[in-house]
């Protein structure tokens, strides 16, 4: 009997290998940086709290300038998110990441101030978040060397949502626009200088 197996018996240990495997992957994509609390459960498609984006025209930059480019985000109504410089270390900033195109220089990043607010979850401590329409600004600057061309912006505005009662689990709404590199103006020539003429 030892050297017997049982009908089905190696069926049974693959089910159960990846219901083991299954379970260590769902829980090894937790997300395990979300200290607020109370995390709200995921609500159904469409409730769920958002940040969009409006729509960036077409960014025209001269190459070896830099070109400022404004961002304008919409906190959906009822809920807000912590502001670039929330006031503890426990909770998860806006912070906006992109990958830019060769040769394409990213300036710096430019936040809006966060609002002070309290609220019934943290009545003793005003946290400094942005509601409604907040905007981004950055500079893009396209060095000599690149192609003049449209090039595409990628990226991503991590951020968490919270409403006067809960927090949910932090998303990360993507971010693109296109840049058009045009050639810089030449510079004007300058005449060598001449030596003075001495008519008789």
């Amino acid at each position: 009997m030892s050297g017997m197996t049982l009908p089905g018996h190696k069926s049974v240990l693959i089910c159960l290998a990846t219901l083991f495997a299954t379970t260590a992957l769902s829980l090894s994509g937790q997300d395990s940086s979300v200290t607020y609390t109370p995390i709200a459960p995921p609500t159904s498609p469409g409730k769920a709290p958002s940040v969009t984006l409006a729509p960036v025209g077409l960014v025209t930059a001269t190459r070896t300038q830099q070109t400022k480019v404004d961002l304008n985000f919409r906190v959906a109504r009822g809920f807000h998110i912590n502001s670039n410089t929330p006031k503890s270390e426990f909770l998860i900033p806006t912070a906006l990441k992109l990958d830019v195109p060769t040769d394409i220089a990213l300036g710096r990043i430019a936040y809006p101030a966060g609002q002070d607010v309290s609220f019934p979850f943290s009545p003793d401590e005003a946290l400094s978040v942005y509601t409604g329409d907040f905007t981004i600004t950055l500079t893009v600057h396209p060095l000599q060397s690149v192609v003049p061309g449209k090039y595409v912006m990628h990226g991503a505005l991590r951020y968490q949502a919270c409403d006067n009662a809960q927090c949910f689990p932090p998303k990360n709404l993507p971010v693109s626009f296109d840049v058009k590199v045009v050639k810089e103006k030449p510079r004007p020539r300058q005449n060598p200088a001449q030596s003075p003429h001495v008519h008789g």
